[in-house]
């Protein structure tokens, strides 16, 4: 008899290589932010998806940088979110990037509804070691 095979669920940002483990795509950040931060814009704005997608408010606000971040976070309860697109991901320099892309989700039994966005990050040395932050971003 074969041994079963439990397969990993995919990451909610739809995992980064396409189709990779929440694991071993944007779990690693969540579950560690501590020490192990996103190492670029891009894979901040994933994680900070899939942070949303499960639910995890406290991983969103220590990625948000402090100069913008709302003092408490209420995550809509009933939301499920159903995708999400990278359009673009642009690098200013070493420490300024944006990040545009399309968000889809569905409150309750409701239409779906997307968020375009186009944020903005910023990475700064905190405590010794360099960390993305989300800034803000403008809908598009």
């Amino acid at each position: 008899m074969k041994p079963s095979r439990v397969r990993a669920a995919a990451c909610p940002c739809g995992g980064r290589p396409a189709g990779a483990s929440h694991e071993d795509c944007c779990g690693r950040y969540l579950d560690d932010v501590a020490d192990t931060p996103a190492p670029d814009a891009e894979a901040l704005m994933r994680s900070r998806y899939s942070a949303f997608a499960r639910g995890d408010a406290a991983y969103l606000l220590e990625t948000w940088h402090p100069s913008h971040r709302p003092a408490t976070l209420e995550l809509e309860p009933g939301t499920r979110w159903l995708g999400l697109e990278v359009i673009r991901h642009d690098v200013q320099d070493a420490s300024h990037a944006t990040v545009e892309f399309v968000a889809r989700s569905r409150r309750g039994g409701g239409a779906a509804q997307r968020l375009h966005e186009r944020s903005r990050f910023v990475r700064e040395l905190v405590a010794g070691q360099w960390r993305w932050f989300y800034l803000d971003g403008d809908l598009l």
